[in-house]
């Protein structure tokens, strides 16, 4: 099945004229900061208006994320970037790019405070599926972070910590990049539900894909189990989600957001990367 991102094979002008009122998600900067990398499609360079996005989302809505991810290997080529935390949304989607195209990087931010069984998890996943694994760290130990803002900042001030050892270096990260791949879904919390399939994130200025957003928890493990995937052992000693070590707690009867359980005793609940 080909899909254009520029409306030349979907049977509607919808995507042929950017709106004028809306291409103010693409800056002149964008152009400027276009990198000549390798298989990228014109397409990818085109404005990413509202009218364009609107369109792709209503395409890709209804059909298999992997029709989503070829649409996206063979439009940003090398400029495709998956950044995941190891969790179950994140594996299935690897598994789906190993298929599809293997030599498409994966990254992830290392605050340092991640869970010894993610550290093993990472190694084994890409032992198995094949994926570059790009690491990605601030360039700052918690001890030196620790000298220079507080001691324990997670639990003085855990916005900050996440700006430092996450936010920081994902924009960092992303700025050569021109798409970027998450496991956001929206049954993960009610912060979520409203994520699109395709958005335009304009402090980095890349085009955010969340092939998952409209599949269920169930989805997501069926789709592990079936494809005998591997996942982190602490999902099954309560941990409905895994963060860093500090700021994650093991979940009692949770009420089915696998959120649960991160920055517990505050009414924080994202890092701050996909708020930003």
């Amino acid at each position: 099945m080909r899909i254009s991102v520029m409306g030349r094979l979907w049977g509607t002008d919808a995507l042929a004229a950017p709106d004028p009122d809306s291409i103010s998600w693409f800056s002149d900067t964008t152009a400027d900061r276009m990198p000549r990398t390798s298989g990228v499609s014109p397409d990818a360079y085109a404005p990413w208006t509202r009218t364009r996005l609107a369109a792709l989302n209503a395409q890709f809505e209804e059909q298999p994320p992997q029709v989503l991810l070829r649409w996206a290997t063979d439009t940003f080529g090398d400029g495709l970037v998956q950044g995941t935390g190891f969790g179950p949304s994140g594996i299935v989607i690897m598994h789906m790019l190993s298929e599809i195209r293997p030599e498409t990087t994966v990254f992830y931010l290392d605050t340092d405070l991640l869970f010894p069984e993610t550290y093993e998890l990472k190694d084994e996943l890409k032992e198995t599926l094949g994926l570059p694994i790009d690491r990605v760290h601030c360039g700052m130990t918690p001890e030196e972070q620790a000298d220079e803002e507080e001691p324990e900042l997670w639990n003085v001030n855990p916005d900050r910590c996440c700006y430092l050892r996450k936010v920081q270096p994902l924009e960092r990260y992303l700025d050569d990049q021109r798409a970027w791949i998450t496991g956001l879904r929206r049954d993960q919390s009610e912060m979520r539900a409203d994520t699109p399939i395709l958005e335009w994130k304009p402090n980095c200025q890349v085009l955010k894909l969340n092939p998952l957003a409209p599949w269920t928890r169930k989805q997501v493990w069926q789709y592990l189990f079936e494809h005998d995937l591997p996942y982190n052992p602490k999902h099954d000693q309560g941990y409905p989600s895994l963060g860093c070590v500090p700021c994650t707690e093991p979940v009692r009867d949770a009420d089915g957001y696998t959120r649960d359980g991160r920055w517990g005793g505050t009414d924080k609940q994202e890092c701050g990367i996909h708020t930003e």
